[in-house]
Order: structure tokens, then C-alpha cells, then sequence
């Protein structure tokens, strides 16, 4: 029996997240895909947006005030203290167990996710994902820090890892016409999701905030249930493409970009080729310098044009009093809120221009603007520009949010489609590491020049030379990169073999579109585009809003 006889039946025995019953039938529009995958990643984005939650959890005791632990009161003892309330510093541990988890279990489980298909990761994701709040939030209401560690740091960042790469793979083979718009839409979610919760966190907190509580807890959940309620949406709304699935009217390009392979290379050969390595290096460089970014964003601004952002450019940061500091604050939050939207484009904006640069060139950009605004960001400090400052930045963090989106295409690019979500999980692992020597070069440097007796507006100088150093290196490794030997692919034998899971037994792969796909967006897409772009359409006014502060 061949493919288009198979579509539309599902063999008896088959579960409800099992991988052969998400394959698609005839008349799916493949343009229900992206919302799913943007359901699963505006929920898990919120990781970027958990900040929000320190200063009132320093409180948690207190409420008004933080009640301070004892001077002997270390990390270890203070994950069980009930008596004084958490510093700001070990609640941060959280920010670095989202991002090391992330990147190791993306890793450990990718071939599993090939094995089982989306839809039961995406499940076993949101578990994770807000069991995890619900844990934190029982963390919160007992005062036990290791509670909020475990909850949302460990397991919370099992389910960052299995939600960021649960569509990878399926977009991919979906958008074989248009792989890097395909993957930076969904990416584009991982990056909107705290300009999202963020906000909605601050509203629930306020609701839920009493004289006795800071109001942490039940925002935990209730961000839990929405979260859980969209996860589970795009976890069902997962479909994959049988074996042999084209497009309709798309056929490959005649004459193939040499950077883009014809074969599939296995997961367990894929870490053996050069390639790999020089991928990952990319990324850890982008994302190192990139990450340090988003970490200093705040005193950044708030240092280095001091009293200008409140039209007094002749004091400086030491010499500005408490109200002068809590204003210019307000307008470096402003700073931060517009470096996530740019985030937020960028993923999209230069994945889909990948499609026509090509992957390679695309990074080779990157690099090369991120070298000169990194390198000229000084100047443009000194000179007193803050709209050139704030430019160049805002720039650097679209590139920063286009790498992530963009290297999935290139890992399908140069290793092929078929275990693409898995190779993805194991490169995250720069991610892993570019989360630790991003804010740690940045934070020591910055410590380092203070301590000098650096003034406090030149203290970030040389922190931006050596970021655009980094992009040097990644500048170098992004053009070693070749396509992959044709050693490394897999025979054909063992490609129709791992696609029969997708075919019936035995069956001859064919090509075609078996009636599915067709057209373009039609009214369910349109719901499910809805359903997905009013609250990142909301997220976006708030942004903009409070960013006008930076320029009135």
C-alpha cells in the first residue's frame, strides 16, 4: 500500500501522543504548525522574564522591606532558612539552572524526541514546564528556596529543553521551501515570552499582593494554568509530514546551493564532523557575547549616561541622588524592554533572510556588524549619542535572536533533515556554556575596572572590546565551516528504513503532496494565528510604550 493510500488511517494500538497518530492527513494546512510551536514557546519564554520575580521574593518575609539573615547565613543554609528572606543573588542561581538544564537535556533527550515525534515531548514539556510553577509557588508558600531551585530550575529546565526543540525538526520538514523563515517563527516565541509574562507576572502581583504576602505564589499559579492550557493546545496541534511530503507546485532546486546536502548524516556520526563543532563554537560565541549583553543592559545605561537620561548630562552616576537614580532606572528598564522586542524580530527578520543569503553569509553578517557596533559602542558612549548607543544595541540583539533562529536551518542544511531536532539538542549545549562565560566575563571585567578606580562611565569600554573579540573568533569559525563529507551519510538502506515509521510497512517512498498543505492560510490558521498573536500583540504595546521613556 503506498503513502496516499495510508493517509487518513491509523493502525489500531496507536496512542494519543504516539508519533504515527500526529501524522497529517489530507487537507491539513501545514500553517497550523507554526502556532502550535509559538503556543509551546511563548509559555517556556517566560524563563527570560523570571527576573521580575526577585525583588518581591527578597521580600517574601518582609513584604515591605527584606528581613536580613544573619552574617554566617550562607548559600547552602540559606535553601532551608524560614527565619530571614532570600538574597537576590541566590535566587538568580535560578536564571543559570533554566539555561544549563535547557542546553543538557535538549542534549540528552533530542534522539528521543526523533524517536517519539512532538507531540510527546511537548507533553512531557509542559509538565515539566508548570508542574514546575506549582512546586516553586509551594516553595514560595513554605520559604524553602531548594523547593524553587528544584521546581522551576531543574525541572522547569528539563521542559525548556524538550519545548525548544520539540518543533525544530517538524517545522524543518514542513518548510522544506523555507526552512529558516519556518524555524524563526517559532523561535521568534522563545524570545516573546517574558515581554508576555513579564507584564502579566507584574499585574498578578499586584492582585494577589496583601499585607501578609508579596503575592509570588498564587501568580505562580495562575501562570501555571494559563501556561498549561496553551502547552496543551500546541502539544495537540502537532502534526508531522509523511515520509516523501512535498509542498505543491515545490520541487527541489535543480541546481543545489553546495552548502545545502543532499543526505542525512545520523545523530550518532553527527558530533564526529568538524562541522559540528565549528556550528557550535558559532553559537557559543554569538550567544556569549550576545547574553553578556542582556545582562548588563540596565547598569549599562544607567552608568554610563548617568544624569543625560534626565536631561542633566553634568552629573554623573555617583553624584545622583536616590530620586534621580530611581528615575533613570525606570528609563534603563525601558532600555531592556526595547533590546527584547529587537530580540524578538531579529529571530524572525534573519532567519527568513537566511532563506535567501544562505545560512553561512547570514552569520558572516552577524559577525561583522556585531564587530563594528561592539567596537564603535565606546564612541558612541563618550560622544554623549545616546539614540546611536541605543541603535547599535538594539542591532546587536536582533543578531543575537536571529543566531538562534537561524542555526537550525543550518544544522538541517549541512547534516539533513532527519535527525535535525536531535543535533539541535546537543548544540544547545553552547547555549549551556555561553549562559556561564557570557555573564561571567562580562560581570568580572566590569568588577575588575571598578576596583581600578575606572570611572564609572568608561568602566564597560573595554568589556566591548573583548565581546568584539569574541565575534572575531566567531567570525573565523563561521568561515571554516564546509559542507559536510559525503563519508558521513547515512546509505539509503537506513534512511527508507527509519522513514517507514512514517510509511507503511514495506512501502515504496513516493514524493508528492497527497492533498495536504495546500493553499495558504485559511480560517482555522487564521484562529490559530490569533489565538497566538494577541497576546504577543499586547506584549508588544506594553513594550513600546514604556520605551518612549528612553527618548522623551
Amino acid at each position: 500500500m503506498s503513502i496516499a493510500q495510508g493517509i487518513g488511517e491509523t493502525a489500531p494500538g496507536i496512542g494519543l501522543l504516539d508519533r504515527e497518530r500526529i501524522i497529517a492527513k489530507a487537507g491539513f494546512n501545514r500553517w497550523l504548525v507554526p502556532p502550535a510551536a509559538l503556543c509551546i514557546h511563548l509559555c517556556i519564554g517566560m524563563a527570560y522574564g523570571f527576573s521580575v520575580f526577585w525583588l518581591p521574593l527578597s521580600q517574601a518575609i518582609g513584604v515591605t522591606k527584606p528581613v536580613a539573615c544573619a552574617a554566617d547565613v550562607g548559600l547552602l543554609a540559606s535553601l532551608f532558612t524560614t527565619s530571614c528572606d532570600w538574597k537576590v543573588a541566590d535566587l538568580g542561581w535560578m536564571y543559570t539552572l533554566f539555561f544549563v538544564l535547557l542546553g543538557s537535556s535538549a542534549a540528552i533527550w533530542g534522539g528521543w524526541l526523533e524517536r517519539v515525534g512532538p507531540r510527546k515531548a511537548a507533553f512531557v514539556s509542559t509538565l515539566c514546564w508548570c508542574g514546575g510553577l506549582v512546586i516553586s509557588a509551594f516553595g514560595v508558600y513554605t520559604h524553602q528556596l531548594w523547593l524553587m531551585w528544584l521546581g522551576s530550575g531543574v525541572i522547569g529546565g528539563i521542559g525548556l529543553g524538550l519545548g525548544y526543540i520539540s518543533p525544530v525538526s517538524t517545522l524543518v520538514k514542513w518548510f522544506p521551501d523555507r526552512r529558516g523563515m519556518a524555524t524563526g517563527m517559532a523561535i521568534m516565541g522563545f524570545g516573546g515570552g517574558a515581554m508576555i509574562g513579564s507584564p502579566l507576572a507584574d499585574i498578578l502581583m499586584n492582585m494577589f499582593k496583601t499585607p501578609t504576602s508579596v503575592g509570588v505564589w498564587q501568580t505562580f499559579v495562575v501562570m501555571a494554568g494559563i501556561y498549561f492550557v496553551f502547552m496543551m493546545a500546541g502539544t495537540f496541534g502537532y502534526r508531522i509530514p509523511p515520509s516523501g511530503w512535498r509542498p505543491e507546485g515545490w520541487t527541489p532546486p535543480a541546481t543545489q546551493n553546495a552548502m545545502i546536502t543532499s543526505g542525512h548524516v545520523h545523530l550518532k556520526e553527527a558530533h564526529k564532523t568538524k562541522q559540528f563543532w565549528l556550528i557550535w563554537a558559532v553559537l557559543c560565541l554569538n550567544v556569549s557575547a550576545g547574553i553578556g549583553v542582556i545582562g548588563m543592559a540596565s547598569p549599562m545605561l544607567q552608568e554610563i549616561f548617568a544624569g543625560s537620561l534626565i536631561g542633566k548630562p553634568e552629573i554623573g552616576f555617583a553624584a545622583l541622588d536616590a530620586e534621580q537614580k530611581k528615575q533613570i532606572a525606570t528609563i534603563a528598564a525601558a532600555f531592556v524592554g526595547l533590546l527584547s522586542l529587537f530580540n524578538i524580530v531579529g529571530r524572525f527578520f534573519w532567519a527568513s533572510l537566511s532563506d535567501k543569503l544562505g545560512r553561512k553569509l547570514t552569520y558572516a553578517t552577524f559577525f561583522g556588524l556585531g564587530i563594528l557596533m561592539y567596537g564603535l559602542s565606546p564612541w558612541a558612549a563618550h560622544a554623549g549619542s545616546l539614540a546611536l548607543f541605543v541603535a547599535f544595541f538594539c542591532i546587536i540583539l536582533s543578531m543575537y535572536g536571529g543566531g538562534f533562529a537561524t542555526v537550525p536551518a543550518y544544522l538541517a542544511d549541512m547534516f539533513g533533515t532527519q535527525f535535525v531536532g536531535a543535533i539541535h539538542g546537543r548544540l544547545l549545549t553552547a547555549w549551556s556554556t555561553a549562559g556561564i562565560v557570557g555573564p561571567v566575563v562580562v560581570n568580572y571585567i566590569r568588577e575588575a575596572q571598578i576596583a581600578a578606580g575606572v570611572p564609572r562611565a568608561q568602566v564597560y569600554d573595554r568589556t566591548l572590546y573583548i565581546l568584539a573579540g569574541m565575534l572575531v573568533l566567531g567570525f573565523i569559525c563561521n568561515l571554516l565551516v564546509r559542507p559536510v563529507a559525503t563519508r558521513w551519510f547515512m546509505k539509503d538502506a537506513e534512511v527508507a528504513a527509519l522513514q517507514a515509521r512514517s510509511a507503511s510497512a514495506n512501502a515504496t517512498v513516493q514524493y508528492g503532496s497527497y492533498g495536504i498543505g495546500k493553499g495558504g492560510v485559511d480560517g482555522a490558521a487564521l484562529l490559530a494565528w490569533a489565538v497566538v498573536g494577541l497576546p504577543l500583540a499586547w506584549g508588544v504595546w506594553i513594550t513600546l510604550s514604556k520605551s518612549l521613556a528612553l527618548f522623551r
